[in-house]
């Protein structure tokens, strides 16, 4: 018996599958992206897989906060999957795009804050940052630490991504200027206990999470659960 999806011609299908889609407003890619578009399009997957792996971590939590936004580019991804972010960065010029480029987004606050100097007065549950520790000035790493944990809940997630240091000899000129502060697996996991009961660790390499050979890890993550009880924050 022919269903009426059977009866339908390819072009009927095509029409009723896709119309809507171009009726939908187009939305401009942030500077950082469109410079990946143009000159390194495979990067942006690699982006985009690091913040899916945050989105399926953080997934169903109340309220999170994301350090260094940069242009939004994973941002919907982490919005679809929490109930709010807080996207924090210290670049004005890039949350003022991305609250423009991404007003679809009802879920979100925008904080333009400097981490290294001040903690956003706010508690989540959760945080996140995705290539951002590896741009810390190593003396104000300490400081940016205290910034953050400050604002999670005594249970609170603590997810960092960053390349691996074993790694740099890979990195293009334009990494190779700004990653001042990269880390190993090893020196990862123990700043990450400085603040963290228990820490576990991952790596990455390319679109593929996994817990193989650390130093030919392209990339790395620590995932912090738990304050340590200095850290918690004295009601």
């Amino acid at each position: 018996m022919e269903t009426a999806k059977q009866n339908k011609s390819a072009k009927e299908a095509y029409s009723e599958g896709t119309d809507y889609q171009f009726a939908t407003s187009e939305i401009n890619l942030g500077p950082w992206t469109s410079y990946s578009l143009i000159n390194d399009p495979k990067h942006m997957c690699f982006v985009l897989s690091r913040y899916k792996f945050c989105a399926k971590m953080l997934e169903g939590k109340k309220n999170i906060m994301e350090v260094g936004s940069g242009d939004g580019f994973g941002l919907p991804i982490i919005a679809q999957a929490v109930n709010h972010v807080y996207s924090v960065d210290w670049d004005k010029r890039l949350l003022e795009g991305n609250a423009k480029r991404l007003s679809h987004l009802k879920n979100v606050t925008y904080l333009n804050i400097d981490l290294n100097e001040d903690s956003p007065q706010i508690e989540v549950d959760a945080i996140f940052s995705i290539d951002v520790i590896e741009h810390l000035e190593p003396t104000k790493e300490a400081n940016f630490f205290k910034n953050i944990v400050g604002c999670l809940k005594p249970q609170g997630v603590l997810i960092t991504g960053t390349p691996n240091v074993t790694a740099s000899q890979y990195a293009t000129p334009r990494s190779q200027i700004q990653h001042i502060n990269l880390k190993s697996m090893q020196t990862l996991r123990e700043l990450t206990e400085k603040y963290f009961e228990n820490v576990f660790m991952f790596g990455m390499n390319d679109e593929v999470i996994h817990m193989g050979y650390a130093p030919m890890c392209h990339y790395i993550w620590s995932l912090g659960v738990g304050l340590r009880s200095e850290w918690v924050k004295r009601k």
